[in-house]
């Protein structure tokens, strides 16, 4: 499953160093949920110790001002298969409880959502077109 498959996070570089980890972090767990493949596996040492692998795949951190990133997101939002999009709007922040989120969501308009951070999983050629001109956040 993961021959051709490409991971990268953009991430808006203006938000506090706390909140770009918070939301790397988030968006992570989410595309590991839809493309359990991704990580869905465990290694054993010579000691019999097991872990749970972190990411069969690299996963590059990208930097986008938040329009930007908003723009990679509704591009993205076409119809494929095997690909994931895992949006972090800025919105949920103010949001402590998962369900609360899932109630608003539905009267959010996306296209008009500052979001802070996009994680995108499919195609290596789908992947590149998307975020080939992004600079690595560092």
């Amino acid at each position: 499953m993961t021959d051709d498959i490409r991971l990268a996070i953009i991430v808006n570089p203006a938000l506090p160093l706390g909140l770009v980890t918070n939301t790397v972090g988030a968006i992570s767990v989410g595309l590991g949920a839809r493309m359990p493949a991704l990580a869905a596996r465990r290694l054993t040492d010579r000691e019999n110790r097991t872990i749970d692998i972190s990411s069969a795949l690299p996963v590059p951190i990208l930097q986008a001002q938040a329009e930007t990133i908003r723009s990679l997101m509704l591009k993205a939002l076409l119809p494929l298969q095997d690909h994931a999009i895992v949006p972090f709007p800025a919105f949920a922040r103010s949001l402590h409880d998962y369900r609360d989120y899932e109630a608003t969501f539905p009267n959010r308009d996306l296209a008009e959502e500052e979001i802070d951070g996009l994680g995108l999983a499919g195609p290596s050629k789908w992947i590149k077109s998307l975020t080939g001109s992004l600079k690595l956040l560092r």
